[in-house]
C-alpha cells in the first residue's frame, strides 16, 4: 500500500535528508511520514541493499541519533517543566501546577531502554561473571 506520489527511487538528496534528520534525533518512522520522503520500508531497503553506499551513512546517522537521544537525557533531567494537572473529584475539578516529574521520567527511561536495545555495547547492563559461576549485572545508567 504506497501513497501516491511518494518517492521509491533512490536520491542522494532523499539519502542525504533521512540521514540528517535521524542525526539531528529524529525516529526514521517520524521522518517518513512526510509527504516527500519514500516510505519506511523503501529506506529500510535501501540500506539493507547497500543502494550506492547508502549502509554505512545510514548506520553512521543511526550512532549519531544515539548520541543526541544520549544527550537529551540530560536535558530533559536538567530542564524543570512546570505544566497543569487537573484531577477530578467529588468536589469537581481539581487544577494543580508543577514540575512534570512523572512526564520527563517516562521520556528519560524510554529513551534508555531504547538505547540499551539498539546500543547494547555501548549502553546496555554490562555483565560479568565470576570464576565462582555466580553472575553479577551492572546496570551502566547506575541503577
Amino acid at each position: 500500500m504506497s501513497n501516491p506520489g511518494r518517492p521509491s527511487a533512490y536520491t542522494q538528496e532523499l539519502a542525504d535528508e533521512v540521514c540528517e534528520r535521524m542525526a539531528g534525533g529524529e525516529s526514521l518512522n517520524a521522518i517518513c511520514k512526510d509527504a516527500h520522503m519514500p516510505h519506511e520500508r523503501t529506506v529500510r531497503r535501501w540500506m539493507l541493499d547497500n543502494v550506492e553506499g547508502f549502509s554505512p551513512k545510514y548506520t553512521r546517522a543511526r550512532e549519531l541519533q544515539a548520541e543526541f537521544w544520549a544527550d537529551d537525557i540530560l536535558r530533559l533531567s536538567d530542564e524543570s517543566r512546570i505544566g497543569e494537572k487537573v484531577k477530578t473529584g467529588p468536589n469537581g475539578e481539581e487544577v494543580t501546577t508543577g514540575d512534570m516529574v512523572e512526564r520527563t521520567r517516562l521520556q528519560v527511561e524510554s529513551r534508555k531502554w531504547l538505547l540499551s536495545k539498539l546500543f547494547p555495547k555501548k549502553y546496555g547492563d554490562k555483565i560479568e561473571v565470576e570464576q565462582k559461576g555466580e553472575v553479577t549485572v551492572k546496570h551502566r545508567w547506575g541503577q
